[in-house]
């Protein structure tokens, strides 16, 4: 596969998108979607040949669930690319005006990108997430899935592809590179000539193998070892069903929970109540030595336990005896991705959310909802653990930047 060739293909497109109108841009996508719902078969086909090769590879039953698409969630990959169409556009949008004292009107004025390369694992849903995304915010891209997904992408991008070019629309706006193999991928990460951003999506081997290995400029998103903390004064109910839903209701995507951290005057009372609702989905607790006194099945934590993200139905657990000491826990471990406090102490959750240094920080919630499309993005390009350009789940705005405008009536200057 030639590099070069697909960023060549991917500049000229990005001409064409930065000169499309928003109409234009929403009437392709919605027909993007519709393609996706009325050969949701092919789909499907494609997917299970990728399910079989998976199993054969002997890949988690968690893992295969990222990779499964059912007529429900090809379903919601059509509604998110919708969704995404209905959402307001931010290119061309002056986000503010001024007079200098050379009675210059100068403006910042948003514009897209370029050409934004995506590079991700096992999910589908990314690749039509990813590629609508960019596209409503004028962006070319060039995608690079995991190879458990390779059947899978390979038929969503032609079926995108064929959209546009039902549409005389240049096709290359959204273009899949189909060498999965690790040379190629690293070429990727440093197609400097024609790719204006890498955003990588997966787990902390892929992330920091791209932040190590890419010359493109590169947003670090999606590892999350997320932590949630029990105060002294939390709800221990509120706690329960916090943790259970954290932990449990799809531990294999980046928000969910792979800490728990507990205040001591509250662990005896409440990890044995914790471990038994969280027994019905079978979770694996590693805890420390002072957690594992009130639990009846535990395994001894590790230090690199702290620094995982298990990705699984698998907890650690830690015993604090202040919430001084277990912020400083859960900065020394955390990825910065989202953290939470469970208290109804006023004072106790506001120093919670001024000094835990992550892109979400929740008071009495469940950190599943760190989430482009919960937040109002619409789907989400990643979620940002860095703090340059974008921070947090990256809806449109993240993918644009800006450039002055500046309107004079003859002015030089002296």
């Amino acid at each position: 596969m030639n590099l070069i060739e697909l960023g060549k293909q991917a500049k000229t497109a990005s001409y064409q998108l930065a000169q499309t109108t928003t109409q234009e841009k929403n009437s392709l996508l919605v027909a993007m979607a519709h393609a996706l719902e009325t050969q949701t078969t092919r789909i499907l086909a494609a997917n299970q040949q990728d399910i079989t090769l998976a199993k054969t590879n002997g890949l988690s039953d968690v893992m295969l669930d990222r990779l499964l698409l059912t007529e429900k969630r090809v379903k919601e990959m059509a509604d998110g690319i919708r969704q995404i169409a209905d959402l307001p556009d931010p290119i061309g949008r002056v986000d503010e005006m001024w007079k200098n004292e050379d009675q210059l009107l100068i403006g910042k004025q948003r514009v897209p990108l370029g050409v934004i390369g995506i590079i991700y694992e096992s999910r589908p849903n990314v690749t039509t997430d990813a590629a609508a995304l960019c596209f409503k915010s004028s962006n070319a891209t060039i995608l690079r899935g995991g190879k458990e997904a390779f059947h899978s992408n390979q038929q969503l991008v032609a079926i995108l592809q064929t959209v546009l070019k039902e549409n005389q629309f240049d096709p290359y706006a959204i273009q899949l590179i189909t060498d999965t193999s690790r040379e190629t991928a690293r070429a990727f990460m440093q197609l400097t000539e024609y790719l204006d951003l890498l955003i990588p999506r997966g787990g902390a081997n892929l992330i920091q193998t791209v932040v190590k290995t890419a010359t493109v400029p590169v947003i670090e998103t999606g590892t999350g070892n997320c932590h949630i903390y029990v105060d002294k004064a939390a709800q221990l109910k509120m706690a329960t069903d916090i943790i259970v839903n954290a932990k449990c209701q799809r531990p294999s995507v980046c928000n969910a929970a792979e800490t728990l951290v507990i205040h001591k005057d509250v662990a005896k009372d409440f990890l044995p109540v914790m471990e038994q609702a969280l027994a019905a989905y079978q979770v694996e607790l590693r805890a420390d030595e002072r957690a594992a006194d009130y639990l009846t099945t535990s395994t001894l934590a590790t230090e690199a336990d702290w620094y995982t993200e298990f990705s699984d139905f698998i907890l650690a657990i830690k015993v604090v005896d202040s919430l001084d000491e277990a912020i400083e826990h859960i900065q020394k471990y955390s990825t910065h991705h989202s953290e939470a406090i469970i208290s109804d102490d006023y004072f106790a959750t506001q120093k919670f959310l001024q000094r835990v240094d992550s892109a979400a920080v929740y008071v009495n919630a469940s950190t599943r909802f760190t989430d482009g499309f919960v937040f109002g993005f619409g789907a989400e390009i990643g979620i940002s653990t860095q703090k340059l350009h974008a921070r947090g789940p990256m809806g449109l705005e993240a993918l644009t930047s800006i450039k002055y405008i500046i309107y004079g009536e003859g002015q030089i200057r002296h």
